[in-house]
């Protein structure tokens, strides 16, 4: 039987350059875990091969199960104690001007890792001074007083994504809930700390789903947003419904421009991080 090949799905090029081979690197010799690997991420050859990468604490088992995302679930490992100034001493060792920070959920732990988020956050600040820092972090149960101490660290940007529309959300999240991400976003920009969060499409949503849950974010106080295709990462992950145009993410993104936000990033490929350097 032949098989169909969708137009619209996005291509990905193959890793390659010294940038790339040289983090990959310092990634294995000290033990660090990437979201760019755990989570299959479609731009890591653009970001390693430009001396970039997304750091993921905690170890790289995850307390939840999100159907869109291919981190193995299960029970974690206790924190290890030296992952902060390991993190630290290769944002050093790359020479990164910016530094992407994010996490599995740790629902196992008392702060759900907020503390040991913190510890990582100042490090890399005694480290490397000059060197922005943003963080993508979980919920926290929507605790402010382990949110606060993230807060307390002194990020650049802290980053939590809503993932999907309002509609979808218990059955892409699963244990997430829509209102308390956006509460999480509020509480955030309402300290003083520039709010990003990000959607993917093609899980089933509407163009008016899409538009509605950016009004919910500019109503939280988010002044950031990152639009990218959702890719079905393994057959265990739910199925793309609907691959977007490029026109399309070009449209859907001079929507969120007019609509206020002071940063959008809207394509097929965009992830979290993508071009987070820009964000700042």
């Amino acid at each position: 039987m032949k098989r169909t090949i969708d137009p619209n799905k996005p291509k990905i090029k193959l890793p390659i350059g010294k940038s790339y081979i040289q983090v990959k690197k310092v990634v294995k010799e000290n033990n660090l875990h990437t979201i760019c690997e755990s989570g299959n991420c479609p731009n890591m050859h653009e970001c390693w091969g430009a001396g970039t990468a997304t750091f993921m604490i905690l170890g790289n088992i995850c307390t939840r199960s999100c159907k869109f995302c291919s981190v193995p679930t299960g029970k974690p490992l206790p924190p290890d104690k030296d992952e902060p100034e390991k993190i630290a001493q290769s944002v050093k060792l790359m020479r990164l001007k910016h530094c992407v920070i994010t996490s599995v959920d740790r629902d196992d732990l008392p702060d759900g890792g907020a503390s040991f988020w913190a510890e990582t956050i100042l490090k890399i600040k005694e480290l490397n001074p000059n060197t922005t820092i943003e963080v993508l972090i979980p919920d926290f149960k929507g605790e402010e007083k382990d949110i606060q101490k993230v807060i307390d660290a002194k990020p650049d940007v802290i980053s939590h994504n809503l993932e999907t529309v309002r509609r979808l959300t218990k059955e892409v999240r699963i244990f997430a809930k829509y209102d308390r991400s956006l509460s999480v976003l509020k509480y955030i920009a309402d300290n003083g700390i520039r709010a990003k969060s990000g959607i993917m499409l093609g899980l089933g949503e509407t163009l008016d789903e899409i538009y509605s849950t950016m009004d919910d974010l500019l109503a939280h106080n988010v002044s950031i947003i990152t639009i990218g295709q959702y890719l079905q990462p393994t057959k265990n992950n739910l199925e793309v419904k609907k691959f977007y145009s490029e026109q399309e993410f070009d449209e859907i993104g001079k929507v969120a421009k007019q609509k206020g936000f002071e940063f959008v990033e809207s394509g097929s490929l965009v992830r979290s991080s993508y071009h987070a350097e820009k964000h700042i």
